[in-house]
Formats: structure tokens, sequence, C-alpha cells
């Protein structure tokens, strides 16, 4: 059963990748729909959606994953590549000649450290709870 805590990362988690989702694939759309307000700048809402998937994820990823760093790490991850993608095909529309170099290593870092963190796994007795120093999440 889903605590009150996990229901909000859940529909938060939902809301923020299916609205980044949209205003990162459609910008066009989402413009009209939501984000009707001039001007309409489409780099900007390609970042928008990345960083909005960024915070679904980690909201999600926080929910089925008991590694909150790796939860963490995932969201930055997602939007690390999604803004290195924003900076490749907006190439044109603004940022530096470097930013797609830039942010690419930092995405490819980040994911390096996503790779890290899943491939952690606690001893029994951490996952357990008998030798952590803090108490268990009641989350």
């Amino acid at each position: 059963m889903l605590t009150m805590a996990r229901w909000v990362a859940v529909l938060a988690g939902f809301f923020y990748l299916v609205f980044g989702m949209w205003a990162f694939a459609a910008p066009g759309s989402f413009a009209e729909t939501v984000a009707s307000f001039p001007p309409y700048n489409v780099h900007y809402l390609h970042d928008l959606g990345a960083f909005q998937v960024g915070l679904g994820v980690a909201l999600l990823a926080a929910v089925i994953w008991s590694n909150a760093l790796g939860a963490v790490l995932a969201g930055v991850a997602a939007t690390s590549v999604l803004h290195t993608v924003s900076h490749v095909t907006d190439h044109g529309l603004g940022g530096r000649a470097s930013d797609p170099y830039s942010l690419g290593l930092l995405a490819v870092v980040v994911l390096v450290g996503l790779v890290a963190a899943a491939r952690r796994t606690p001893s029994p007795q951490v996952r357990a709870g008998a030798s952590s120093d803090r108490p268990p999440s009641r989350l």
C-alpha cells in the first residue's frame, strides 16, 4: 500500500513527466495549449520540458527504488541527456557553440554516477535496517 507521500510523489511524477515530454516533444502544441503567452521560444520550451522530465523521473524513481542517491541521479541524468539533445537540435536558436559538448560531458558524468549507484548493493543488514545509523524511512 502506498503512503500519502508516495501517492503525492507518483501523481506529481506523472504530471511532470507527461507535461515535460509534451513541452519537449511538441513545443508548438504545448505553447498553444498551456503556455500561450508571448514570446514563443522553442528552445526555452525544450529546456523546460527537459527539466520537468527530470523532476518526474526523480520522483518516480524514488517511489520504486530505495536508493535515494540513485533516484536523484536518475532524474538528473534524464534532465542532462534531454538538455544536451535540446542544445544539439536547437544549435541555431541561442546558446554557445560549446554547449552541446559541455552539456554532453556533464550528461556522461551523471550517467556514470547513475550506473555506479545502480550497481551498489547494500549488505543484507543495511537493507533490513539492522546496522543503519538512521532509523528506517517510513515513507
